[in-house]
């Protein structure tokens, strides 16, 4: 990493197995997305830095680098600029050695197919814990676009924004605004009230200190997974996805996911969705991989 244009911008070079358009094609799924814009290859969002939040642009030159800008008015302080390094790096999962994935895969005749339309792709992340354990109540039982709309109402009625040529740029409500709230303040979202109270019993775990990212990556996978699981509303699916795209356990598997059961029937030509014996058989060559082995197959459907 280094720094240009007096600080306001600076480059993060990429791993040699890094493809952006393959990542870019992952985070233009939905036209919902509410918490960043793609546009032209420039990636639009807002990081927080702790105390503050800083308006960034990212894209990729053809050094294989992402340049990061800092495109609203205010001085950067290089504790900011390091948060957002840190920010990016987590959510690209640019210090994970991905060469034994694609060993591993190319042996796979299931992951075979989508390591070639993909390659390049990381495990795009959410590294704050609340966002993911809200989106991951969110999309409980639910269509992947209902989902996204859910979050969009969520964040646009919680959340805060910044405002740059004519366009709002929002942050994720925090966990201690949501933990004051009750199930009624959030009627006009249209969740379910048990969702809602999942939600903000959430928020107030987390803001009276029961619940946090660092006690949890303090934690073994198996104490971990047993640890969210306790959680009213939180199952082993949302354990799972949570320790996949937050907590970085590469062992994340959920095994009960409806996308991952039908890409695997797209891509094997089943008539009918994997049983859990078959998928525990298929899986069992993805041994430390088994996050990155899901994610690779959910592209497939997008």
């Amino acid at each position: 990493m280094k720094n240009i244009n007096d600080n306001c911008e600076f480059v993060i070079d990429l791993p040699n197995d890094f493809d952006m358009d393959a990542n870019l094609g992952y985070l233009g799924r939905s036209t919902n997305e509410c918490m960043f814009e793609i546009e032209y290859g420039t990636i639009t969002r807002v990081i927080s830095t702790g105390s503050k939040y800083r308006l960034i642009q990212i894209h990729a030159n053809q050094q294989n680098q992402l340049i990061v800008q800092f495109i609203d008015s205010s001085p950067v302080e290089p504790a900011q600029q390091e948060e957002v390094i840190r920010f990016i790096r987590e959510w690209f999962d640019l210090d994970r050695d991905l060469s034994p994935f694609y060993e591993m895969a190319k042996e796979d005749t299931l992951l075979e197919k989508p390591l070639q339309s993909f390659y390049g792709l990381r495990l795009i992340g959410v590294p704050d814990l609340f966002e993911a354990l809200c989106w991951g109540i969110l999309g409980q039982q639910i269509n992947l676009t209902f989902a996204y709309r859910l979050k969009k109402q969520f964040v646009e009625k919680f959340g805060d924004s910044i405002e740059w040529n004519g366009k709002k740029y929002w942050t994720f409500p925090t966990y201690s605004q949501i933990a004051q709230l009750s199930p009624a303040d959030l009627a006009e979202i249209k969740m379910t009230v048990k969702k809602s109270e999942y939600i903000i019993g959430i928020a107030q775990l987390m803001n009276n200190g029961e619940l946090s990212k660092e006690k949890l990556l303090a934690m073994d996978f198996n104490e971990a997974e047993k640890s969210l699981i306790k959680i009213r509303g939180i199952g082993p699916w949302t354990a799972n996805y949570v320790l996949m795209r937050c907590l970085r356990f590469p062992t994340a598997f959920p095994i009960d996911d409806v996308g991952l059961h039908n890409a695997i029937k797209f891509l094997k030509g089943y008539d009918k969705k994997p049983t859990k014996a078959e998928l525990k058989e298929l899986s069992l060559k993805w041994s430390d991989w088994q996050a990155y082995a899901t994610f690779y197959l959910w592209r497939v459907l997008y």
